[in-house]
């Protein structure tokens, strides 16, 4: 599959995210292009990139003053602390606004660069390379950024949208079988909310994803981004229609902070056992049936992935998460704001579910037999 380009368009900001394998080719030109006055820039680079790709970029932008940072990518990195550090480290070396900080890594990474980039003397030039799946699908679109607290993920933070960003799939190559379910959950969530034919397709060809086969790879990618971008692009700041893309992660953010962010789940593991969760919890309610939850638990088993769920059927555990449930950023009153599905294809619109903590107890033990 060739090179392409799908386009991030609003009112105030435009910008080409760029996907295919050795995409990266095109940063150059790419640079030249929309930030002509830049003299200096700062690469963030994630650990656990592998090293090859920072000889790749050095030479790529010789033309440049480089500087490289490395980051720790793990939750308890998205941190103030963490901000502070890599705000002093561009003011040491004086860039201006005309420069450009670029993140190299996962959606951690761009979270944090993106946050420091919307903050550094009042906002910098921003250029995401997304490294892993998850992040091409999810975490570099949309201009989400920030940290999180001890009350809550991403609690802390900005919308900030990046000059330019390119999903070169050649990069996944070096990912394991467990990140590549962290990005595959992100992709079946787009297509659960917004397109039956793509979930179709997803069950026929969610095996070669998970074998990483480049053209499905690519296609992957790309409809993922389309989705994403149809809801960002309508409502960049989140505060109506983009919250359908929160489906599964009420449930998903509380797993994650009742773990405290720890290994033993990743982000993507606690998306695919909060879509169940939200799933089940809309048979509950009568707004679906049966047969889409058997749909959507077919494909899990098909990759071998009900591990992420089978954890959650017991009511005393729902229940365990609920404490968990009520600061997040959905809530804009005691209650909890969920995005329930319909069917296939199809959700409930934002604010039309809210669900008080002493009501979801009283239907936990429904949700886990369901």
């Amino acid at each position: 599959m060739k090179i392409r380009e799908v386009k991030f368009k609003n009112l105030i900001d435009d910008y080409p995210i760029i996907i295919g394998a050795n995409a990266i080719n095109l940063l150059p030109t790419k640079i030249k292009l929309i930030c002509p006055k830049a003299r200096k820039i700062a690469l963030i680079f994630d650990k656990n990139v592998p090293k090859k790709f920072k000889s790749v970029l050095k030479k790529k932008l010789r033309n440049y003053e480089l500087f490289f940072f490395s980051f720790t990518a793990n939750e308890k990195s998205k941190s103030l602390v963490t901000v502070n550090y890599y705000l002093e480290k561009l003011l040491d070396n004086n860039l201006n606004r005309n420069d450009i900080i670029i993140s190299v890594g996962g959606g951690i990474t761009g979270d944090v660069v993106g946050f420091v980039s919307s903050i550094y003397k009042r906002g910098i030039n921003f250029i995401n390379l997304p490294t892993t799946l998850l992040a091409q699908v999810d975490a570099s679109i949309g201009g989400k950024t920030g940290v999180n607290s001890k009350l809550g993920k991403n609690l802390i933070g900005s919308f900030y949208q990046p000059k330019l960003v390119i999903s070169d799939t050649k990069f996944l190559n070096s990912l394991t079988k467990r990140e590549i379910i962290c990005g595959f959950a992100e992709i079946l969530k787009h297509a659960i909310i917004k397109d039956k034919k793509f979930f179709d397709w997803l069950n026929i060809n969610s095996e070669k994803i998970f074998k990483k086969k480049i053209n499905e790879m690519n296609y992957a990618v790309k409809r993922s981004c389309e989705i994403k971008l149809y809801y960002v692009n309508k409502d960049v700041n989140e505060k109506g229609l983009r919250m359908k893309l929160n489906f599964g992660h009420t449930f998903a953010h509380a797993i994650e902070i009742k773990n405290n962010y720890s290994k033993n789940i990743t982000h993507g593991e606690a998306v695919l056992s909060g879509m169940i969760l939200a799933t089940k919890l809309s048979r509950t309610k009568k707004v679906c049936d049966k047969k889409t939850l058997d749909q959507i638990v077919e494909i899990y088993k098909k990759n071998s992935l009900e591990y992420t769920y089978e954890k959650y059927s017991n009511y005393k555990i729902i229940n365990s998460l609920i404490p968990y449930l009520e600061n997040d950023k959905k809530n804009n009153d005691d209650k909890i704001n969920f995005i329930l599905l319909k069917k296939i294809g199809k959700t409930t619109k934002p604010n039309m579910h809210k669900i008080s903590t002493k009501n979801l107890k009283k239907i936990s033990k429904s949700i886990s037999l369901c």
